[in-house]
């Protein structure tokens, strides 16, 4: 298993982290998953097994039972990997149930600790934006937990590009904990993270960790032609990730597969593969429903893509130069820092690096 540096922070991550979405199966959850303990065991013996040091979960899957699970499968092996946690969504019905407040966050990570039995979180995220509460208000709550050891580092997940870049600031200018990573949907099919989101990581030494990098399962090979496969989250009402492009995403479906085909893997281990090139990656989170399917995902880590097969992936998933990146492609390429290329295509021989 490849580690790589998360960010500017001194930690090392592995490029493969098993995801808990399918832990606990409770209410809508349970279009994903309904694993318990047993098997969330047994997914965990797999991933030590394959090297992958990390388990990521969240205070609201499964309202707080994945947590549960998670912690009592890890009894007896906590330290031989990170856990990665969330909060900020709602979780209960309380005025104060959701939100980046100091006192959801101090309240939701003390749960989260008892919930997986251990006494820190290794990196705790931010879910989502909140716009209601200050950033300032935000960051000093992650700073103070930091200080008291109940976690190591902190990131935020599903933030724009302006919204990240404003809690960095309030970090720096308050001499705050910063956000060392970010945890956000990125595939082939999906590239809008190349606009803002990558470039910020890049420039600002912001490590990138991607969910459910499959889209839902939309990119494993199993859903060919436009026709959704049965006993999958999708034929059960699942509507996330949205395709806004059908004709798009089954064509690159085809490519992937058939580029899987000479490399002797199936179309998901191609889209992963293809992930672990892009700039500022540095995880990937992988959930699995059984201990087969998290060791042929593994499997992308043997897949080395070759320049005319990236070039006829790029062809078919490049996403479009909106303004003002049209814009700087005719006339500011040539000053151009570095983390301009997560989007903009290099010309010839360019070998400036992503990072400076």
């Amino acid at each position: 298993m490849d580690y790589r540096q998360l960010g500017r922070s001194g930690l090392s991550v592995p490029v493969l982290t098993l995801g808990t979405f399918t832990f606990g199966g409770a209410g809508p959850f349970g279009m994903v998953g309904q694993q318990g303990v047993a098997e969330a065991r047994e997914l965990i013996d797999c991933a030590l097994d394959l090297g992958i040091g990390m388990v990521d979960t969240a205070n609201m899957y499964s309202t707080g039972l994945a947590e549960e699970i998670l912690g009592e499968a890890l009894a007896g092996r906590r330290d031989r990997v990170l856990i990665s946690s969330k909060a900020r969504m709602r979780i209960g019905e309380g005025a104060n149930d959701q939100g980046a407040s100091r006192w959801h966050l101090i309240r939701e990570c003390e749960r989260s600790l008892t919930r997986l039995r251990t006494d820190h979180i290794d990196i705790y995220h931010i879910h989502e934006w909140d716009g209601l509460t200050p950033v300032e208000e935000t960051m000093a709550a992650l700073d103070m937990l930091v200080a008291q050891g109940k976690i190591r580092y902190a990131g935020c997940s599903n933030y724009t590009g302006w919204q990240l870049m404003k809690s960095l600031m309030a970090s720096e200018r308050h001499n705050l904990t910063r956000f060392v990573t970010q945890q956000i949907h990125y595939t082939i099919e999906a590239r809008e993270a190349e606009y803002e989101l990558l470039p910020i990581a890049l420039d600002q030494g912001v490590g990138v960790t991607v969910w459910s990098p499959l889209a839902a399962g939309l990119l494993s090979g199993k859903h060919r032609g436009g026709r959704i496969a049965p006993e999958s989250r999708q034929a059960n009402g699942w509507t996330e990730p949205p395709i806004r492009d059908p004709a798009r995403l089954w064509a690159i479906v085809d490519e992937l597969a058939a580029i899987g085909e000479s490399h002797g893997v199936e179309a998901a281990q191609v889209a992963l593969a293809w992930l672990l090139t892009r700039p500022g990656i540095a995880s990937l989170v992988v959930g699995a429903r059984s201990r087969d399917q998290l060791e042929r995902n593994a499997r992308a880590l043997i897949v080395t893509l070759t320049g005319d097969q990236l070039a006829r992936l790029d062809k078919l998933s490049r996403p479009p130069m909106i303004y003002p990146h049209w814009h700087q492609e005719q006339f500011a390429k040539p000053r151009f820092g570095g983390p301009e290329f997560a989007l903009h295509p290099r010309d010839g021989a360019d070998q400036r690096p992503f990072q400076q």
